[in-house]
């Protein structure tokens, strides 16, 4: 070959070879690869690690029988087997992190497949009964298209609930049934879907007033559909399940309260507290750090109590707070208010805070007998994100902890940590993820962030800012000590009395809630206190550079994140400002 053919295949060879064409191929790879799953994930309308309270159906509703997990559990499979093919070394930036997230989600998702979460769809608090009686608040209903999915969706849910059936009766079989003394509200939950008849019905709402966009003439069409949907396929699917869980379910639950008693139990609430807290924590890990929290902010919530000049003990102060009429609005519309006023004074703070704000908006609207919590605007940013909370019960929704409530639901908590996901580029499979030690870490830091946006100045606000904070930190000792070191329902509810500021009422479902959804509840406080150590770690070295905007925006602007991996990129910006130093 004469010299300089030889010189020109050597350099083809060489540019054929070099990092930046292994970088290419590398990326092209990944994104094919991601790509493909997201389409499967949406063909398959599950989600394995998503906002419960996001559930949007869209047309078929997910096939949740063995077959149809089996075929996930194999792509699942075969998505980790085909990631194991690309360099992931040679990637950079935003693709290194999603190359390891993907990773870390289908590593996580293949533990999954050894355990029986799918035998527990109701705890209780809610079920995917009570999440699809709720789903249409979630969806836009903008066009035709919307209720001709949504009809699929309705016609389809006889085939989704005897599924759901069939994963309790497996539960039955097996002995993977939720605690008897923790199911007190599931009845009523159920019963309460069964209405007389369709137009009472929560899944009759999008009929009422049908949008402008939908043509006239399709309007008693679409009516009259869902109505006969509703009477003649959800009903009836909703009495099958009340029957079921009635004369089947409840009689064959569960004795012993911690999930550790069923086979393998030990095993399998590991992986929830790894699941939840993204961490590696063991129960001892995390009992030992919930007592130790809640000496420290019972410390803090002792000083507020003393400059306020009350004399009596904790509990005194609690009663006394409680019993003041101005602890409470008068009406459900001065609450509606007092909630808008607090989210409005918010809005205005976030440009000091972060140089990013989320495009999407959000609205806050009663959501009777759920409480308070959000959910998230759909991904094509066509409806706000709604704040829920529970106006109709002004009369025990204190005041004094509107302010801690409302910047963890709204901004610069969920809505705006949300929205904000939703709104990057980024693969699609991040954008809705949400791990809850980072979501509801986050929601809780938001509160504590509440300070320097200036609010908390009242004592007793601030004292109301302490009672969630030091919940979360009960939940620490309370879930490991139910499911780990033998508690007893009554010995949690006695705890939870003693420590937080929370009613009676309020104790039992709490304590119920964390005995039939094991692990969940100690993503929060988990969550927050590394991103409180994040903070502080970026303080420290960087002194005087540090830059709360921009640390924010590291936080908050890369998507949902297991810890390990939030920290690795919070380290990374930590070392490339220091390097421009």
């Amino acid at each position: 070959m004469p010299c300089l053919l030889r010189h020109r295949a050597l350099l083809i060879a060489v540019a054929f070879f070099s990092p930046l064409a292994w970088t290419a191929d590398a990326r092209e790879q990944l994104h094919t690869l991601l790509d493909e799953y997201w389409a499967r994930a949406t063909q398959e309308q599950v989600f394995f690690r998503t906002d419960p309270d996001a559930f949007r159906p869209a047309g078929k509703l997910p096939d949740l029988s063995p077959a149809g997990r089996e075929r996930r559990r194999q792509f699942n499979a075969e998505m980790l087997e085909r990631l194991d093919g690309i360099d992931t070394g040679a990637l950079t930036g935003q693709d290194a992190i999603s190359a390891r997230l993907f990773r870390y989600e289908r590593e996580t998702e293949r533990a999954s497949y050894g355990y029986k979460d799918h035998m527990f769809p109701i705890t209780s608090l809610f079920g995917y009964h009570s999440y699809f009686a709720n789903a249409p608040a979630n969806m836009p209903f903008a066009t035709l298209a919307d209720y001709e999915q949504y009809l699929v969706s309705l016609a389809d849910f006889p085939r989704y609930n005897r599924e759901q059936i069939a994963a309790l009766q497996a539960g039955v079989d097996s002995g993977f049934t939720q605690h008897c003394g923790a199911l007190g509200g599931v009845e009523a939950s159920i019963a309460e879907l069964l209405v007389e008849s369709p137009e009472q019905s929560s899944l009759y709402a999008p009929f009422v007033a049908l949008p402008d966009a939908v043509p006239a003439a399709e309007h008693a069409r679409l009516r009259d559909r869902g109505e006969a949907l509703i009477a003649n396929a959800v009903l009836p699917a909703y009495r099958e399940l009340f029957a079921f869980y009635r004369d089947r379910y409840l009689p064959a639950c569960r004795e012993q309260v911690g999930i550790t008693s069923v086979p393998g139990g030990d095993a399998y609430y590991a992986y929830l507290l790894n699941y939840f807290t993204t961490t590696d924590l063991s129960a001892e890990d995390i009992h030992e750090l919930g007592l130790r929290e809640t000496e420290r902010i019972r410390g803090e919530m002792a000083e507020i109590i003393a400059r306020t000049g009350f004399q009596g003990s904790f509990r005194g102060f609690l009663d006394q707070l409680r019993a003041a009429p101005e602890s409470y609005a008068g009406s459900a519309q001065e609450l509606m208010e007092k909630t808008a006023l607090v989210a409005k004074r918010a809005d205005g703070m976030m440009p000091r805070f972060f140089g990013h704000l989320a495009r999407n908006t959000y609205e806050i609207r009663n959501a009777p007998g759920r409480g308070a919590y959000y959910v998230s605007g759909p991904a094509d940013g066509r409806t706000a994100g709604v704040y829920f909370i529970d106006a109709s019960s002004f009369q025990s929704q204190p005041l004094y902890a509107l302010e801690a409530l409302t910047l963890h639901e709204a901004v610069p908590g969920h809505h705006h940590q949300s929205a904000l996901a939703l709104e990057l580029d980024l693969p699609a499979f991040r954008r809705p993820l949400y791990h809850a030690a980072f979501g509801e870490g986050w929601g809780l830091y938001a509160e504590s962030l509440g300070r320097e946006m200036g609010f908390y100045t009242d004592p007793h606000s601030d004292f109301g800012r302490l009672t969630y904070e030091i919940w979360r930190a009960n939940r620490l000792v309370i879930d490991t000590g139910l499911h780990a070191f033998g508690w007893s329902r009554q010995q949690a509810i006695d705890y939870l009395l003693e420590n937080s500021a929370l009613s009676e009422a309020e104790v039992v479902s709490e304590v119920d809630r964390y005995i039939t959804w094991p692990g969940q509840a100690t993503a929060y406080k988990i969550g927050e206190l590394r991103i409180q150590a994040l903070r502080a770690q970026a303080q420290e070295a960087l002194g005087s550079d540090f830059d709360l905007r921009a640390f924010h925006d590291v936080v908050v602007g890369n998507g949902s994140l297991a810890i390990a991996i939030l920290e690795d990129v919070v380290e990374g910006w930590i070392e490339a400002q220091r390097a421009t130093l």
